[in-house]
């Protein structure tokens, strides 16, 4: 909402105001606020508020804190000014809903993946890499960083793999418009933070074999393997599995066509 208050969470939740930000309260006061507007105009009640912003044991009084954090973020939006564009946190009846808000920087992530998609489907994948480094970029840290509470928790697991998967696929565009060499620093920091991320890994060993350094590319698997048998007791799946025996027959398919045209 371009005159209301902008809400962040691709990193630590945030709320701006023409740049400036308006300050939210205590963590757990934020978490309350995470964890409604997350619900996206949807009512929560007391008692799924509580559980999720302090799991299944509560303090006692956790009633009269939630009421407390939603008096303080009522403060909050109404010290932001902005008239009728301001958020309001409603009682409806059956739960708080947060009305004149949104996740801006969700909404804008939502718009360039599904962006970026269309422009992967129709064959530019230049632009699609494009989309994609824009939406990676909208990232400040990890999701609602330093709140706590069982449902945030989950939320932080859920889109630090959501943004795995773009990252993934945005690289693995990059190997198809031949950037391989540009990609195997990017690939080996990447694999160095999620060593058992196996998609990952092939990624690595295909840019690795394409700057014709099959053998980094091999010893990049066994390294693998022995992590996964290491840390889960069992082989790589099917696909790493794959890779791995075409590159050891050097499959000419791996190769670039500007590669095999030379």
């Amino acid at each position: 909402m371009a005159e209301g208050l902008r809400f962040e969470l691709l990193g630590p939740l945030r709320a701006l105001r023409g740049g400036d930000e308006v300050p939210l309260g205590p963590p757990r006061q934020q978490a309350v606020l995470a964890v409604l507007l997350l619900q996206e105009g949807r009512p929560m009640s007391y008692d799924a508020l509580v559980s999720a912003v302090w799991g299944g044991e509560p303090p006692s009084h956790a009633r009269n804190l939630a009421q407390k954090y939603v008096s303080g973020l009522r403060r909050a939006f109404a010290a932001a000014g902005g008239g009728g564009s301001s958020p309001e946190l409603v009682w409806t009846g059956s739960g708080y809903r947060i009305e004149n808000a949104g996740i801006d920087d969700l909404a804008e992530r939502r718009t360039l993946l599904r962006e970026a998609l269309s422009a992967r489907e129709s064959g530019d994948l230049r632009r699609a890499g494009a989309l994609a480094r824009q939406a990676e970029e909208l990232w400040r840290g990890e999701f609602a960083e330093g709140l706590a509470g069982p449902y945030l928790d989950g939320e932080r697991r859920r889109w630090a793999e959501k943004r795995l998967m773009v990252l993934e696929t945005r690289l693995e565009g990059d190997l198809e418009l031949g950037r391989y060499r540009e990609c195997v620093h990017e690939l080996a920091r990447q694999v160095a933070r999620h060593p058992l991320r196996e998609r990952l890994v092939g990624l690595s060993m295909l840019a690795l074999y394409r700057c014709g350094r099959p053998a980094e590319a091999l010893a990049a698997y066994e390294e693998a393997r022995r992590r996964l048998m290491d840390e889960r007791g069992a082989e790589p799946g099917p696909a790493l599995r794959e890779l791995h025996a075409r590159i050891v027959r050097q499959d000419p398919s791996l190769l670039p066509e500007s590669a095999l045209a030379s």
